[in-house]
Parts: structure tokens; sequence; C-alpha cells
């Protein structure tokens, strides 16, 4: 019997957002756990995420080396993998390389721009696209398809999670990608010339909540796709402020929110007779 992979990365998804919000289809899952992303913005948090490292717990009075062992460790008891250690990360340390060694199609949905295929993120995937949208968690799971006979890794960044937050109206900031794409013009127009006021940090902070529980219906659709022989991570990246002790967004920031995430996985939970 196949087994399948699915790694969902909800974008900027701070903790305490995906508390707030009705998750009914990720807590079929498991509990969420409060972890802690190791970087505070998107690209290096997925470097470590694809080296097979997950947000970690912040252990007390514990090596370190025992915390990155351990976590290594743990893929013998997500996959059925012969043979499966430390070692077998080596020399690459790359999960798409490990899995498609030991059988498995690499697939990679990316919605940040600073994700594209043409960045190391894309190495040892068989097929890796960055969406159209940012948006389109939708088309992604519309898109996934489980054939009889192959073993499948699918590694989901979401963008629904991100600021703006589909927002129309949001006031609109350059993150990195922007600004790199517009290095030496004129960016005045682009930002804000206000730090926001905090009934607009609210609003983003809410609309925020609201794209979990948009995404955690989607998690149900895939569900239903999914054979029950499916295991889901479902994490965040990193955290984002909303203005906490005068800070907004995430990465040239320190600040427990940006680095604080929700962590949940397990099975695919049953969805009925015949799952």
């Amino acid at each position: 019997m196949s087994n399948h992979l699915v790694f969902i990365i909800m974008d900027s998804c701070r903790f305490d957002s995906y508390q707030a919000a009705a998750t009914p289809n990720m807590d079929r899952l498991a509990p969420a756990q409060r972890r802690y992303s190791y970087a505070s913005w998107t690209s290096p948090s997925h470097y470590v995420m694809l080296m097979g490292l997950m947000p970690h717990e912040s252990p007390q009075h514990v090596f370190a080396s025992e915390v990155y062992k351990n976590e290594f460790v743990r893929w013998v008891d997500r996959l059925e993998v012969p043979d499966l250690s430390f070692k077998t990360f080596l020399p690459f340390l790359s999960l798409p390389k490990m899995l498609k060694d030991a059988g498995y199609r690499t697939v990679g949905r990316v919605s940040m721009p600073v994700l594209n295929q043409y960045t190391s993120m894309s190495q040892h995937f068989d097929d890796y696209k960055l969406m159209a949208d940012h948006n389109d968690f939708a088309g992604m799971v519309e898109e996934i398809e489980f054939p009889e006979g192959e073993n499948l890794f699918f590694f989901l960044n979401l963008g629904e999670t991100h600021y703006p937050y589909m927002l129309t109206d949001a006031p609109r900031v350059s993150g990195v990608h922007g600004v790199f794409k517009r290095l030496g013009e004129d960016m005045e127009d682009d930002q804000a010339k206000d730090f926001f006021q905090q009934d607009q940090m609210d609003m983003l902070r809410n609309q925020q909540v609201r794209c979990v529980e948009y995404v955690d219906g989607l998690v149900g659709d895939l569900y239903k796709k999914a054979p029950s022989n499916t295991h889901f991570i479902i994490t965040a990246d990193h955290g984002e402020l909303f203005g906490e002790d005068g800070y907004f967004g995430h990465g040239p920031i320190m600040h427990p929110k940006c680095f604080e995430v929700p962590f949940l996985e397990g099975r695919r939970p049953g969805i009925g007779s015949g799952s």
C-alpha cells in the first residue's frame, strides 16, 4: 500500500490567531501545539523545514543536539521508510531528496514569490511551481490527486494567512519580494506614510483569524481526497506582529509573537465508512 505525506505551511500564521479561529477539520487531526519557528521570515524558515526540522518546542535542560537528533528520528514514526535514520538525510540534509530516494513523488506548490522555482527551495522536487495567485489554496486542493501505486509528498505554502489577508482594501506595505522587485525605484507611493492605527491592526489580526477558518474548510476538502494512509503536518513558518510593542509584520523583528506558530500532525482523520 502506498503512503503519502501532505505538509501544509500557513504563511505568517501566529499561534494565537490559530487558537482564536474555529478549526473543526484541523481539530480532528490533532490538538495544535504552540511551537517556535527557527526563523522570523519565509525563506529561511522554509529552508529549515525542507531540511526535515519542524518548528521546535524550546525545551529546557536538554542539549540542543538532542533536539535535532530526536526530530530526525521522528520521521521513522511518520513514514514507513525502510532503514530511515539521521544518516538517511546525509549529505544533502533535504527532506524532498530523502523522500525521493525512498520512492516518493515530490510535489511543491508555493504562494510566496520568494520561494519561486528559480530559488534553491525547488531542489529535489519532481514538480514544483509558484501559484499564479497568492491566495489559491483552493486551486492546490483541486489539482491534488493520489494515483494508485504512488507514494506522494505534497509540500504546500499557503498565502491566505499572509498579510494583506485576502483583503482588497487593506493598506499596502511591500514585503521583501516587493522590495527586490522595485530596487532602484521610488517606492514612496507603495508604502504606508504613517504607522497603522490600532483599529487597522485589530482589523488585520481579525482577518488573519478568519483566513485560518477559510483554510480549515479547504483542509476538510483535502481530507476527502486523501487516502487513509496520508500523514498530515500543518504548521506556520513564522508569526506576525499587529502593533505589539510598536511592531508590525515579521522578518527583522525579535519578538515572541514573530516565532510562535501552531503545529499539528497525524494520519488523515476518518471521514466515514470505507475511509
